[in-house]
C-alpha cells in the first residue's frame, strides 16, 4: 500500500533547440501551443483536463502555477523554472519564518534564543515554570486555608518547629541532588549537539574542499555527489532529532526530501502504514495540549505511542544514513579522490564521531534519574509542604495561608525544573531547541558548497587588498613584493613592538581626553 498523492504537472521532455533553431517560428509569430502533462502512473493527457481536476481538487480555488513552456519559445535550460528547482514550489525548512508573535509561539517551545525580551527576567512568563505549578498551589492554598479555619473554629493543630528545622534540611539536599542530576543531562546533551555540529562541518570540508574531482562528464557527477553526501550530514542530524523525539516515519518536511532516494526501514513504514503516517502528523488535540501545559499528569500522552503500535520494523534511520556515508567515503579512497591518510582518517574519525553523538544522545535519553529516586524526593517535598501549615499556624496565624503558597511555590518549582529539563531533546520551552542546531548545520553546508576548490591560492593571496603586515603597515601585497626579504622580515620583528607602542600612545590619548572633558564640563557649569 503506498499513499495517494495528487497528480502533478510535469512538462514532458524536449530536445533544447540548436543554435540556429527559430524560437518564433517560420512565421515570426509565436504558434498555439498546447502543453502536454504527465501524471505519477505516466498517463499523458491535456493540459485543460488536469487544470479542471486541479481545481476541483483545491476547492475551486486557484492555485498558482508555473509559467507555461513551449517548443518553440523555450528559454535556456538552466533559466527554466521546473518543480525542482529552488525557491519556486519548495519552502526551505530550515529557513526560520518571520512573522508576528501568535499566541501558540508563546504558549510551546523549544523557545526561540534570536528573540530578545526587554521585561526583567523575575517579570518574563515565557520558559517559566508557573504554569505547571497553578494546579498544586490551589491545592495547596485550598489544604491550608482549610486547616486554618479548623485551628480557629474547632480545635488547635499546631505543633512546634522542631520538624521545620528537621525536615527542610532532607528536601533542600534531595531537590539539590534533583536539580543537579536534571542539568547534567542537559548539560551533556548540548555538548553532544557540539560535536555533531563540529563533525558535520569537517566531514563537509572533507568532501567538498579534499575530495578531487575528475575532469569532464565524471566531473560534474562528483559535484553531485559531494552535493548529495552534505545534503546526508543534515539529514543525520534532522533524523537524529527526530528520533530522540519518537518521531520514526519520514513524513516530515524537514526529512522527506532528504532522505527519499535512501532505502530505509523508516521510508518502507512511512509507504505502507499511511495510517500512522496521518497520525504522526497530527498534533495533540485543543484540551489536550492546555492538559500537557499546565502539567496534568492524566493529559500526557506516550511519547513511544508511535514506536509501540507500529506493526513493522522501523530501523535506525541515523545509523543507516551513517552506513551510506560510510559507502561514500570508502568509494571516493577506492577512486582515489581523497588520496592523503591524513584526510582518510579524519573523514572515518569524524563518522566516528557521529556514531558516537548516536549512542551518546541515545544514553541520555534512556537513562532517567531512576524511579525510585524520583517518587522518594516527590513524595519526601510533597510531605513537606503538607505539614508546613501545621508548624506556621502557632506563629503566623492567617498569614499561614500565603506564607504556605509561596514557600510551596518556591519548592515546587525546583522540583518541577529539575523534571522539565531531565530530557533535553523534547518541545518544552526549557529543551534545547533543535531545529536551531539542525538550520545552523543545514547553513554550514551551504557556505562550504557556496565556492568551488581553488587550484590555486594567487587569487587571494596576491589580491592587491591583501595586507600582510597590517597595521603595521597598510601597503599591499605588490609593495611589499618589490622590497626585499630581509626588509620584510624586519618589518615583522618590528610588528609586535609597533602594537604595542601604538597601544599604549592610544591609551596616554584617551586618558588625555578624558581630562579635557571634565575640565571642559567644569567650565561649562561655572558659565551657567
Amino acid at each position: 500500500m503506498s499513499i495517494q498523492q495528487p497528480q502533478s504537472s510535469i512538462p514532458t521532455a524536449v530536445e533544447p533547440p540548436g543554435p540556429n533553431h527559430n524560437r518564433l517560428g517560420s512565421s515570426g509569430t509565436s504558434p498555439t501551443t498546447t502543453t502536454t502533462t504527465m501524471d505519477d502512473g505516466g498517463h499523458v493527457g491535456s493540459s485543460d483536463d488536469l487544470e479542471a481536476e486541479q481545481q476541483h481538487l483545491n476547492g475551486g480555488a486557484e492555485k498558482p502555477r508555473l509559467p507555461r513552456l513551449s517548443v518553440e519559445n523555450l528559454p535556456e535550460l538552466d533559466q527554466v523554472p521546473t518543480l525542482m528547482s529552488p525557491r519556486v514550489n519548495t519552502m526551505n525548512p530550515f529557513r526560520p519564518v518571520r512573522r508576528s508573535v501568535e499566541i501558540d509561539d508563546y504558549f510551546t517551545g523549544p523557545r526561540d534564543t534570536q528573540k530578545h525580551s526587554k521585561w526583567p527576567i523575575f517579570m518574563q512568563m515565557h520558559g517559566s515554570i508557573l504554569p505547571k505549578m497553578i494546579l498544586p498551589l490551589f491545592g495547596v492554598g485550598a489544604w491550608t486555608t482549610m486547616l486554618t479555619v479548623i485551628n480557629f473554629k474547632v480545635t488547635n493543630l499546631g505543633i512546634h518547629n522542631i520538624l521545620l528545622t528537621v525536615l527542610g534540611f532532607v528536601v533542600g539536599l534531595g531537590l539539590s541532588f534533583r536539580s543537579s542530576t536534571a542539568y547534567e543531562r542537559y548539560s551533556e546533551g548540548r555538548k553532544y549537539w557540539s560535536s555533531l555540529l563540529l563533525a558535520c562541518q569537517t566531514l563537509g570540508r572533507v568532501y567538498w574542499v579534499h575530495a578531487k574531482e575528475r575532469e569532464g562528464e565524471l566531473g560534474k557527477k562528483d559535484v553531485l555527489a559531494k552535493l548529495t553526501a552534505l545534503n546526508l550530514l543534515v539529514a543525520f542530524a534532522v533524523s537524529l532529532k527526530h528520533r530522540l523525539r519518537f518521531e520514526p516515519y519520514t513524513c516530515y518536511d524537514d526529512i522527506s526530501h532528504l532522505v527519499a532516494h535512501l532505502d530505509t526501514f523508516a521510508k518502507r513504514a512511512t509507504e505502507e502504514e499511511p495510517d500512522k503516517t496521518l497520525k504522526a502528523l497530527q498534533g495533540p488535540g485543543f484540551f489536550k495540549s492546555v492538559g500537557e501545559y499546565i502539567g496534568v499528569s492524566f493529559a500526557a500522552s506516550n511519547p513511544r505511542k508511535m514506536i509501540k503500535k507500529a506493526s513493522r520494523p522501523l530501523g535506525n534511520l541515523p545509523l543507516e544514513i551513517l552506513s551510506y556515508l560510510a559507502t561514500y567515503t570508502d568509494e571516493l579512497i577506492a577512486e582515489g579522490q581523497l588520496p592523503v591518510p591524513m584526510q582518510q582518517t579524519l573523514a572515518y574519525n569524524n563518522m566516528s564521531i557521529l556514531n558516537d553523538v548516536l549512542v551518546g544522545t541515545d544514553r541520555v535519553l534512556s537513562t532517567p534519574l531512576p524511579i525510585a529516586y524520583a517518587i522518594a524526593i516527590a513524595q519526601i517535598t510533597w510531605v513537606y509542604i503538607l505539614l508546613l501549615p501545621f508548624q506556621l499556624l502557632p506563629t503566623l496565624n492567617w498569614i499561614t495561608i500565603p506564607a504556605t503558597i509561596a514557600a510551596a511555590y518556591i519548592i515546587l518549582g525546583l522540583l518541577f525544573i529539575g523534571r522539565e529539563i531531565e530530557n533535553p531533546f523534547g518541545r518544552d520551552v526549557n529543551d534545547l531547541p533543535l531545529e536551531s542546531y539542525c538550520a545552523q548545520i543545514a547553513a554550514d553546508m551551504d557556505i562550504i558548497a557556496s565556492r568551488k576548490k581553488m587550484t590555486t591560492n594567487a587569487d587571494w593571496i596576491e589580491n592587491i587588498e591583501n595586507k600582510p603586515l597590517w597595521p603595521l603597515s597598510n601597503s599591499g601585497w605588490h609593495v611589499w613584493m618589490n622590497r626585499g626579504e630581509e626588509s620584510i622580515r624586519e618589518a615583522v620583528s618590528q610588528k609586535l613592538e609597533s602594537n604595542f607602542e601604538t597601544r599604549k600612545e592610544r591609551d596616554k590619548l584617551q586618558a588625555e581626553r578624558s581630562v579635557l572633558e571634565r575640565v571642559r564640563s567644569k567650565v561649562t557649569a561655572c558659565n551657567v
